[in-house]
């Protein structure tokens, strides 16, 4: 878990925002359905770009561990569904891709803000992941995950 999390983000120990997305299936997704099981929540910038794609293929890989761990994976990006398509096709992902296309869940998540790339600003995802336990509370907050990180920093909250 990050150290400080910035005012806005949610803790351990409070309840995970329940939100309904549409996914790369065509389907909605409502965090609120899956009760009963841990989820890793994460959220990415932009699909297909070379630090989004090292974290998603390293949750793809490590996908065996954390399905013996009780746990799903939800990957959530301002994209819009019809590129979260192309890029599970592409990395042959094997979990739900969300599109928040207007941000209302990252914001609620504390995770919408000011970036910063090659000298320009701009507003965005702030890479972070939550677990949530089977009762929907927030067990663990990473803001500002490293790519490389993302995963086994998750495998690891998991216990």
């Amino acid at each position: 878990m990050s150290a400080e999390l910035p005012a806005g983000v949610p803790h351990p120990g409070q309840p995970a925002p329940d939100f309904a997305l549409p996914s790369d299936s065509g389907e909605i997704v409502r965090l609120s359905d899956l009760r009963g099981k841990r989820v890793i929540l994460y959220f990415y910038p932009k699909a297909m770009t070379s630090g989004c794609t090292v974290q998603a293929c390293a949750f793809r890989d490590a996908m065996p561990q954390i399905e013996a761990k009780g746990a799903v994976v939800l990957g959530v990006s301002p994209d819009p569904v019809k590129d979260l398509v192309k890029f599970k096709q592409k990395e042959n992902l094997n979990f739900p891709l969300l599109s928040d296309e207007d941000h209302a869940v990252a914001e609620r998540y504390g995770v919408w803000g000011e970036n910063s790339m090659y000298g320009r600003t701009y507003m965005g995802i702030n890479r972070s992941q939550f677990i949530i336990d089977e009762t929907g509370t927030i067990v663990d907050v990473d803001y500002k995950v490293a790519p490389k990180e993302s995963a086994p920093e998750a495998l690891e909250a998991l216990g």
